[in-house]
């Protein structure tokens, strides 16, 4: 039932709603989010400065974390197995062309994250320990006019972040990391269990603060380890990689059902290409999600836009950058449509781990373990801090913030010892469904951003 769910859910009516909502944007902005990436970087950096002129409401006497820090959160908790694992499963399930696709709808998305992102900041406020505090929940709350259907779709935001804040973005993940190190360490489950607890605790019982500095030091470190390694595996095979290029490119737009060829017992066609490409890549950066937001609203700044196009550098990052050099990876090694011994297509993590065992040999199977407990334990500290704020939106104060933060921090266990398939698909429901309010309001509200962004640069 629970599959059947999802599946209706992420349908081609979610991702029509996705890709729509990004591509009117994009076009209302007059392609400013790509024109002005390499100005938002520089900003995520902090080497350009925003305008002394554009005032959030919550301008004055609030607490935050730096530009970067806020940054460096949200990218945690995008940053995951979604970024190793998902590439593989959609060039699996949709062939190499979903690669393409996923960057296609990461340069859409960045329209969608900028305004989203944009609008936690201007309609954040100050909760009582004097922290900023914002999202799209206080966004519906405090920007649609009509009141009554703000708050309710700020409670229904709420609501499911909550829920995916513990199963997705805390289950599903130390899940992850205990089957990792379980197949190539053979340490056994409960243990790992244990340790990603107790790790959990340390991390998220001082709030962003200590959140923050975590992710500073772990997510670029993560990325470059990661990185370096991908690439080693190209250029091993950089025989393989004018191929890899050109099926990624062609099977995107492959009109019928076909196979063979890099993709060997690989079905592709233009629709599973489409679909799993903007699946994957929607579930990589999560971009018209509108959890990153919430990261977004506790920088310190008075600068939204600017913090928008901050926000915004995260997809680029998330998905152009890190899943491109992934699938870039798998289709130079040549093992997209490999099989198991059983007969099956290899796929997932399983893929992952052959891809770079071709080049690092039996340390590969260790370079995977590691970097999926980077990523998955990244994601958990990001995380936390979101569904934290969304569960303190719906109780209406923020007094049981430490007991969210233990009741988090527990789910870690049963969550790496138990088998988690429905607990997956429930999170994913409830990704979706975030989705849902989140650009309902990003579209009542577009006129709005659309100006204010448009002037920001004029």
């Amino acid at each position: 039932m629970l599959e059947k769910i999802d599946d209706y859910i992420w349908g081609p009516g979610m991702l029509f709603l996705l890709l729509g909502t990004g591509s009117y944007l994009m076009l209302r902005l007059r392609g400013l989010p790509i024109k002005k990436l390499g100005y938002a970087l520089l900003c995520s950096v902090g080497r350009e400065e925003g305008h002394a002129g554009n005032r959030s409401a919550a301008h004055g006497g609030g607490k935050g974390v730096s530009s970067f820090a806020s940054l460096t959160t949200e990218l945690a908790a995008t940053i995951g197995t979604g970024n190793i694992v998902g590439v593989a499963t959609a060039m699996v399930l949709g062939g190499p062309g979903a690669l393409l696709w996923m960057m296609v709808s990461a340069l859409i998305g960045m329209a969608t994250k900028l305004v989203e992102s944009m609008l936690s900041v201007k309609y954040r406020t100050i909760n009582s320990k004097g922290d900023y505090v914002g999202g799209p929940m206080y966004t519906m709350a405090r920007g649609i006019k009509c009141r009554t259907l703000g708050n309710t779709l700020g409670i229904c935001f709420s609501a499911f972040a909550v829920l995916a804040s513990i199963g997705m973005g805390n289950m599903t993940q130390a899940n992850s990391i205990a089957e990792a190190f379980r197949a190539s360490f053979n340490v056994p489950v409960e243990r790992t269990g244990l340790i990603v607890t107790i790790l959990t605790i340390l991390v998220v019982l001082g709030g962003i603060g200590s959140i923050s500095k975590v992710t500073a030091v772990l997510v670029p470190f993560m990325g470059i380890f990661y990185m370096l390694a991908a690439f080693i595996v190209i250029f091993t095979h950089i025989e393989n990689v004018p191929a890899g290029i050109s099926s990624i490119i062609v099977m995107a737009f492959c009109p019928r059902a076909v196979g063979g060829g890099i993709c060997r017992g690989i079905t592709v066609s233009m629709s599973g290409a489409l679909r799993w490409g903007v699946a994957r890549g929607v579930f990589s950066n999560e971009a018209g999600l509108g959890a990153a937001g919430i990261s977004a609203a506790a920088a310190q700044t008075d600068d939204y836009v600017r913090q928008g196009l901050i926000s915004m550098t995260g997809v680029f990052l998330d998905t152009i950058v890190i899943c491109s050099v992934t699938g870039l990876a798998i289709a130079a090694s040549g093992l997209l449509g490999a099989v198991t011994e059983e007969g099956g297509l290899l796929t997932g993590i399983a893929l992952v781990t052959a891809v770079f065992e071709g080049t690092f040999g039996g340390m590969g199977k260790y370079f995977t373990a590691i970097s999926i407990a980077l990523f998955a334990f990244a994601t958990i500290a990001g995380w936390e801090y979101q569904g934290e704020k969304a569960f303190e939106f719906l109780i209406g104060n923020d007094r049981y913030a430490v007991g969210y933060r233990f009741v988090y921090a527990l789910s870690s266990f049963p969550g790496a010892v138990a088998g988690l398939e429905a607990v997956w698909t429930f999170s994913d429901i409830c990704n979706g469904l975030m989705a849902v309010p989140n650009l309902i309001c990003v579209l009542l509200l577009s006129g709005e951003a659309v100006r204010e962004i448009r002037a920001y640069f004029d």
